[in-house]
């Protein structure tokens, strides 16, 4: 039967590339760890007025996660355009350069050279740059695109770190049906050493309630009893590794609560226990709790 991994990392990046009117489009996805869901974009000024759209975008796709979305617009190299002098632009950066050598008084004349430092005074003639409309549209589609590419990378991550924990899962279950089997000797143990220590006070004249004693013995048998932490631990593991299945958001949190019950679980266990060898395999358990709990920071 085929499985299917629905988990989702936060690492991940995405871009499109695309020209069209001769009009070069470049939208860059990259996703980094964060607890909530944190989008930065970064646009051209054609496309400022869009900012908070492409940031829904993006959020509507993406729970959790910080995320930077980086959109270039320029004509494309191999279309030629007429280029022009904006001579309204020329004047205008020619008077404010005078005010500047006057206020800094500076006697050297403004200068040609210093003139053409001023990008803004030449027009490429490109119309369908000024079309926002089309241009947005243009854009919505690669932003999309490189969207659907960075959700993949990080379901392809995620698939890695759901392989990574059904593997230490597994290794933590082998571990506890060590324990489960040493424990059994162990309980078995100290109800006999108990029952010495009782026969020893029967054989003795002292005057003592057997009632009482019997039921000191049990509570003290049942305090080294781990079988209900053994039954709610494998219990936790199935359904940790039942949610690494689940395509329902908040996946990650679900599996940090599952983890903090796990650890909850093996820290009673390593407290009731008496005995070296199942606190030194305890020791195991939470090693491998403690690198899931790691990599768990990186699921959405």
């Amino acid at each position: 039967m085929q499985r299917y991994i629905m988990l989702e990392s936060m690492t991940g990046y995405g871009s499109a590339e695309a020209v069209d009117n001769g009009v070069r489009v470049f939208v860059e996805l990259r996703s980094v760890n964060n607890r909530f869901a944190e989008v930065s974009v970064k646009l051209p000024r054609q496309l400022l007025a869009f900012e908070l759209e492409v940031r829904e975008l993006v959020r509507s796709t993406f729970q959790r996660g910080k995320i930077s979305a980086s959109i270039q617009v320029q004509a494309d190299q191999e279309v030629d355009f007429p280029l022009r002098v904006n001579p309204l632009k020329v004047k205008a950066c020619r008077e404010l350069l005078d005010d500047v050598r006057m206020a800094a008084g500076i006697d050297a004349p403004v200068s040609l050279e210093h003139v053409l430092r001023f990008s803004e005074i030449f027009e490429t003639g490109n119309t369908v740059l000024d079309n926002t409309e089309w241009l947005w549209s243009f854009v919505k589609k690669l932003l999309q695109d490189a969207m659907h590419k960075l959700k993949e990378m990080r379901r392809k991550e995620g698939e890695e770190l759901s392989l990574d924990f059904t593997a230490r899962i597994a290794q933590i279950e082998r571990t506890l049906a060590e324990i489960s089997s040493a424990s059994q000797g162990n309980l078995q143990a100290a109800r006999k050493k108990l029952a010495s220590k009782a026969e020893l006070i029967a054989g003795q004249d002292i005057a003592y309630s057997r009632d009482r004693l019997e039921m000191e013995l049990v509570l003290a048998a049942d305090k080294l009893d781990i079988t209900e932490e053994f039954t709610r631990f494998s219990s936790h593991n199935k359904f940790f590794l039942e949610e690494l299945n689940n395509d329902e958001s908040g996946t990650g949190r679900k599996l940090n609560f599952l983890l903090q019950e796990q650890l909850r679980e093996a820290n009673t266990i390593a407290s009731k226990s008496q005995s070296a060898e199942i606190s030194q395999k305890i020791v195991h358990v939470k090693e491998e709790l403690e690198k899931i709990r790691e990599q768990l920071q990186n699921i959405e």
